[in-house]
C-alpha cells in the first residue's frame, strides 16, 4: 500500500491510469518503418492527457502482436520504450508514468521505468503459472522484486495482474481469485489488477466483491471500464486502468479521444464530490 500512496495523494478516491498504446516497436511484424512518426503519435497522445484530469498514465507495446514471452524480448524493444517514456516523462512531468512491455516483459519494464523516470510497471504472471495466448506464463514474483532491488529501482511499485485476461487458468482452476490475490499480497505486490477475459471486456462486479475488503494492498480495475459502468467499481476499488473507452472507436486500437476522457472523468468526478 505504502508505494501506491506514494503515487497517489491518500485524499484521491480511485485515481484513473490512462492508457497510450505505443504503435509497433522496431523488430515487430506490424513495425511500420518510421520509429519518429511512433513518437510523433505518442507525444500527442500525452498532450491530449497533459490537458485532460486523469491522475497516471501507462505506456503499453500493445500493437506488437503477437507477442513473445520474456526470454525472446530483443534489445531493440527495451531501447525503444525507454525512448518513448522519456518523450511522456518531458510533457507528463506532474504525473506519474507507467510502463508495461508485452509479453511477460517485466524485468524490461522494471528497466525502461528506472531509467526513464517512470513511477510504476504492470507485471504479468506474478504468481502462480497458467496459460497465455503467447504460451506458458510461469511465477516472477522471487526474480522481479530480487531484480528492483539489484538495480535500484525500490522506488518503482509494481501492480499485478491476477487470473488475468488473455489466459487459460485451468492449472490453478482450484485456487479462487481471492486466494490467488492474497498469494500476491503475501509476495510483496504494490497491488493487484483484475480484468474481464480479454481485453475491453468488463470486470465482473461479483469478482471485485470477492476481493473488497479483504486485502491490505490496492485493487484495480485493469479492463472494461466505461463511463456507464463504472458506479458498478467505484467505492470497492481503488484504482482504474482505462485504455479502449478511451478511443473514438471504443477499441484498443483506436485513436484516443479528448471527449470520451472528458466523459469518464467527470463521472468519476461526480461520484469522487458525493
Amino acid at each position: 500500500m505504502k508505494k501506491f500512496q506514494m503515487l497517489f495523494s491518500q485524499s484521491l478516491k480511485c485515481p484513473v491510469i490512462g492508457m497510450i498504446h505505443v504503435p509497433a516497436l522496431p523488430g515487430t511484424p506490424g513495425y511500420g518503418g518510421n520509429f519518429e512518426e511512433n513518437l510523433k503519435i505518442v507525444r500527442k497522445e500525452a498532450e491530449i492527457y497533459q490537458r485532460s484530469a486523469v491522475d497516471a498514465v501507462m505506456l503499453e507495446n500493445m500493437h506488437d502482436i503477437p507477442y513473445v514471452q520474456e526470454v525472446s524480448l530483443g534489445p531493440e524493444i527495451v531501447a525503444a520504450m525507454t525512448r518513448v517514456a522519456v518523450e511522456v516523462r518531458k510533457i507528463l512531468q506532474n504525473l506519474p508514468v507507467g510502463i508495461q512491455i508485452l509479453a511477460c516483459g517485466n524485468q524490461q519494464a522494471l528497466a525502461v521505468a528506472k531509467a526513464a523516470g517512470c513511477q510504476f510497471i504492470r507485471a504479468e504472471g506474478f504468481v502462480f503459472s497458467h496459460v497465455a495466448d503467447e504460451g506458458f506464463t510461469d511465477a516472477c514474483a522471487g526474480r522481479l522484486l530480487r531484480y528492483r532491488k539489484q538495480i535500484d529501482a525500490e522506488n518503482v511499485a509494481i501492480l499485478t495482474d491476477v487470473k488475468k485476461k488473455h489466459c487459460s487458468h485451468a492449472i490453478t482452476q482450484d485456487l479462487s481469485l481471492l486466494e490467488t490475490a492474497k498469494a500476491a499480497e503475501f509476495f510483496l505486490s504494490d497491488g493487484v489488477i483484475i480484468t474481464g477475459t480479454a481485453t475491453g471486456d468488463p470486470v465482473n462486479p461479483n469478482d471485485l466483491r470477492e476481493l473488497s475488503g479483504k486485502l491490505n494492498i490496492p485493487i484495480l480495475i485493469g479492463s472494461g471500464a466505461t463511463a456507464d459502468n463504472v458506479q458498478e467499481y467505484f467505492g470497492n476499488c481503488q484504482g482504474i486502468i482505462v485504455g479502449s473507452n478511451f478511443k473514438k472507436s471504443g477499441t484498443w486500437d483506436g485513436e484516443l479521444c479528448p471527449e470520451r476522457i472528458e466523459s469518464f472523468m467527470g463521472r468519476i468526478n461526480e461520484m469522487r464530490k458525493l
